[in-house]
């Protein structure tokens, strides 16, 4: 999507979809070129165009576009994964990171294991604590996965902080 370019005769993917003649003062024209018309439907699909003409009017011009983008990428979202929408992508990517810090601290301890530091299998866990601690990580017992009912109490749960 492009910002203010100078428009051709054709009218915006908007006026299109909607079956209307484009004015020069159309809201949607520069954020919905004429080449965008897939876009804009997703966007009209999920919010509404007459909901995204609220929304744009009550926006500043020099935020516009970026709020384009905005409820474009949610409206691919959404389409995608309709209960979760944004926050269903932000859960799992949270959850593959957590997933990602555990073999990291996993990775480290075996390293400070095998390289002589401390030969004794039964400080392991005390070491991979203290090498949790000092990387301030939180040990993966402790990690609440986020999958199944989990993953409905974390996304409703509004009192928790959105990362861990």
């Amino acid at each position: 999507m492009r910002g203010h370019e100078p428009r051709s005769s054709s009218s915006c993917a908007a006026c299109k979809l909607l079956k209307r003649r484009c004015t020069p003062t159309c809201i949607f024209a520069p954020y919905f070129r004429s080449s965008d018309q897939i876009t804009f439907a997703k966007v009209h699909k999920v919010f509404g165009a007459s909901n995204v003409s609220k929304l744009l009017s009550e926006v500043p011009e020099e935020q516009r576009q970026e709020t384009v983008n905005s409820l474009a990428y949610e409206a691919e979202v959404r389409l995608k994964d309709p209960v979760y929408g944004c926050i269903g992508a932000i859960a799992s990517l949270q959850k593959k990171m957590l997933e990602l810090q555990h073999d990291l601290a996993v990775a480290r301890t075996r390293l400070l294991t095998h390289s002589g530091v401390n030969n004794n299998h039964a400080s392991t866990l005390d070491e991979s604590s203290e090498l949790a601690a000092f990387l301030d990580l939180v040990p993966y017992s402790d990690l609440m996965l986020l999958d199944g009912s989990s993953l409905d109490a974390y996304l409703y749960d509004l009192g928790q902080p959105p990362f861990v």
